[in-house]
């Protein structure tokens, strides 16, 4: 019986714990909670890095067909044949201001660029092969 009230009177009243354990328990919990944050700041950066890097399509390789066809201007403009007028007309003027010919670009794009617009809006006729 006395052996058994040392071990009560070393342990303090009922309630407390030693100190070593009270000092623990917030210590792992305040680096739980730092890795938590660490790993949650780890994927929005990742995921919003995964967002930011642009979808890189392949261009158009081939080269021009003596007669253009709304396929190739669809291709010419990046669009599908069957787009909106508005799209199409909003496509050529971003193509129109990389490649004017007056800020440096290409006379043939230019006049690519531009007939492709009139095939897909329908004020040019396209020739046919036959």
């Amino acid at each position: 019986q006395l052996l058994s009230h040392k071990k009560i009177k070393n342990l303090g009243s009922e309630g407390e714990r030693p100190k070593d354990e009270a000092m623990t328990t917030p210590l792992l919990v305040g680096f739980a909670t730092a890795a938590a944050a660490l790993t949650a700041r780890q994927v929005i950066l990742s995921g919003s890095r995964y967002m930011a890097t642009p979808r890189i399509r392949k261009h158009y390789e081939g080269g021009f067909q003596p007669a253009m066809t709304r396929r190739e201007a669809a291709l010419i403009l990046g669009i599908r044949e069957s787009s909106p007028h508005d799209r199409i007309k909003e496509k050529h003027k971003k193509l129109m201001i990389a490649n004017h010919p007056d800020s440096g670009g290409s006379d043939l794009v230019a006049a690519k660029v531009n007939e492709a617009k009139d095939i897909l809006l329908g004020k040019k006729k396209q020739e046919t092969i036959f």
